[in-house]
């Protein structure tokens, strides 16, 4: 590692992004701005049912993030305790999007798990935007598969991807 990258402030915004939503990408923009670099971490192995693999949502980002021109931000995917990726890339910050109060609710528990197991690492988190409060990627699936207009809730790549995810269905 160089003296700048040492220098360098990093954050790293974790989740599963299945699929990633304007929500998202709304706090990776934001986040963007306060750090040196951002590293979006995609969870390899949520606990949940995934439409699209750890590669895809990969993959997803990285061309979100290039048309949104997001040049201090690099995807990447992780399958272990948030806090340990975090130290091992050397990262100072993990960034948490909060919807709702329940949001808030299961982020405080890990943030203050996260603090026991890393205390150099802070945990900040960054408030949704009004129009963002009631989307969630698991009820746009619903709704897309379901043929209703989640046009203006994802980014257009997302759409297409799945469109195409449930027309092979």
């Amino acid at each position: 590692m160089s003296d700048q990258e040492k220098r360098q402030c990093i954050a790293v915004y974790p989740g599963s992004f299945d699929p990633l939503t304007n929500g998202h990408l709304d706090i990776a923009r934001r986040a963007a701005r306060l750090f040196d670099t951002l590293i979006i971490a995609v969870y390899a192995f949520p606990a949940k049912n995934v439409l699209f693999s750890a590669d895809e949502r990969v993959a997803l980002w990285e061309e979100v993030a290039t048309s949104e021109e997001l040049t201090n931000v690099r995807i990447d995917t992780f399958s272990s305790l948030v806090v340990e990726y975090v130290r091992s890339i050397g990262g100072k910050a993990v960034i948490k999007g909060l919807r709702s109060p329940n949001d808030f609710e299961a982020e405080f528990q890990q943030g203050l798990m996260n603090h026991k197991l890393a205390p150099e690492i802070e945990t900040i988190c960054l408030l949704t935007k009004p129009e963002q409060l009631f989307v969630s990627s698991s009820l746009l699936k619903e709704v897309a598969q379901l043929g209703g207009d989640v046009g203006d809730m994802l980014p257009t790549t997302v759409v297409r991807a799945l469109r195409q995810k449930f027309d092979k269905a």
